[in-house]
């Protein structure tokens, strides 16, 4: 996998001028990949990059909880139900 800093390397090199079958090449990557990469990551520096990875990892975390507790709030229905 490439780091951070590789990604935003590798996309403002080819707004220098590089071509993408060239660093698709030199990064072990499709250019499918690359062009990924440019939507979702182009005009970010690393330190924005960084903090969107953190974001989504803390979404990730979140979603994953609310998950866990809506398991635990239907067991905790069904109980109630079965005591009626």
């Amino acid at each position: 996998m490439t780091a951070e800093p590789q990604i935003i390397a590798a996309i403002n090199r080819q707004e220098a001028g590089a071509k993408i079958s060239n660093l698709s090449r030199e990064l072990g990557i499709s250019e499918a990949t690359f062009y990924n990469w440019k939507a979702k990551y182009g005009g970010m520096d690393a330190n924005q990059l960084k903090k969107l990875k953190e974001l989504e990892a803390e979404n990730n975390r979140m979603k994953r909880m609310y998950a866990d507790l809506r398991l635990v709030h239907e067991a905790l229905k069904d109980a109630v139900e079965k005591k009626l």
